[in-house]
């Protein structure tokens, strides 16, 4: 199983269609995303890995602290989905 938490990803499948996320959590064949707005870290989206594309792009400064158990916030993660698109 790998680990994808911190990896910047797009929905292909749902309402969010399109939308981009991050990774804050994996499980199986699911991965748990949020992008700090719509769907925040205390309350993640549950998806199929089969309905993400992903990207190449990871967030190294949340990934350390996501693999490392400690607190991310809504604010980061909405400023690392910023920097993706520029």
């Amino acid at each position: 199983m790998e680990n994808y938490e911190g990896l910047v990803v797009k929905s292909k499948a749902g309402r969010d269609n399109g939308k981009l996320y991050l990774v804050i959590k994996t499980d199986g064949e699911f991965v748990y995303v949020a992008n700090g707005d719509t769907r925040k870290i205390e309350n993640p989206k549950k998806k199929k890995l089969k309905h993400i594309q992903k990207t190449s792009n990871y967030a190294e400064k949340l990934r350390a602290k996501l693999l490392a158990a400690q607190l991310v916030e809504n604010h980061e993660v909405r400023k690392a989905l910023a920097e993706y698109l520029n």
